[in-house]
């Protein structure tokens, strides 16, 4: 059966974006690895709910981005959780192999648990004050001060953390 006209469904991905929450430690490590891998597929990195992510995407729910991985192929492919993760890992030659065995019923069951186990550890670090808080919750990271709360109380600067 041949997808309905207008949409993505088959098409093939020539190239991703990978939305990533550059307010998070973890998020912006897996950033750094993945521009250090040898790619079958270009790879965009580009910080989630940014003014870019939004010129680049006008259509998607940008909030949810912050939340959830997502990547976006250049067909208009929407990727999120476990199976953009799974499409990241396609997009890399040294581990096109494992995105197959993880594209499988078993796999992508260890794919959802390894997502929902980053999910808890970010959830965990702005819980206790880790590089998890977004701005919204008051926190800022600045390059060579690490974290500084901004939010209310703070107006003379003296909540800085390192």
């Amino acid at each position: 059966m041949a997808p309905a006209p207008g949409t993505t469904a088959g098409a093939p991905v020539r190239r991703l974006t990978v939305l990533y929450d550059a307010e998070c430690a973890l998020c912006t490590h897996v950033r750094d690895w993945l521009l250090r891998q040898p790619r079958l597929v270009p790879l965009d990195l580009v910080p989630a709910a940014s003014q870019e992510a939004r010129r680049r995407f006008p259509g998607l729910d940008h909030e949810a981005t912050l939340d959830e991985v997502t990547a976006v192929g250049d067909a208009g492919q929407v990727f999120r959780g476990a199976a953009a993760w799974v499409v990241v890992l396609w997009a890399l030659r040294r581990y096109r192999g494992l995105a197959h065995r993880l594209s499988t019923p078993k796999g992508a069951w260890l794919a959802r648990g390894a997502v929902l186990a980053a999910a808890k550890w970010r959830g965990g670090q702005r819980q206790w004050g880790g590089n998890g808080y977004r701005r919204a919750d008051g926190w800022v990271y600045e390059p060579g001060l690490g974290w500084i709360y901004t939010g209310p109380g703070c107006d003379d600067g003296a909540c800085a953390t390192g």
